[in-house]
């Protein structure tokens, strides 16, 4: 499955256009890594743990993107975008959301 944030693939024409798809996650943050991230955020540095969760959240929402494509037919998924939403108590979670075009090359 090609995935691009691109409208087009330079030598691959776009023969059906079969609709819109998408994916979403959503995840907590749980106390512990919320420690450690403010720790990271006094003494500086990158959060590891909240970078983990990010990337893991976003692959997992690309991936459900990309099968809800195979099971229409598409070969790719054009014009991709993702978004990201903090939401719950406290803002507590992390909503990712992608969407894209799925299509028959």
């Amino acid at each position: 499955m090609i995935i691009s944030t691109t409208p087009t693939l330079e030598g691959r024409p776009v023969q059906d256009y079969l609709g819109v798809v998408t994916g979403e996650t959503i995840v907590g943050a749980n106390i512990l890594k919320d420690f450690l991230a403010s720790v990271r955020d006094i003494v500086g540095g990158r959060s590891a743990a909240y970078e983990r969760a990010l990337h893991d959240a976003r692959e997992q929402a690309i991936r459900e993107m990309a099968e809800r494509a195979r099971e229409i037919g598409a070969d790719a998924v054009l014009g991709m975008d993702i978004d990201y939403e903090v939401l719950g108590a406290g803002n507590g979670m992390l909503m990712v959301t992608c969407a894209g075009t799925a299509v028959k090359l």
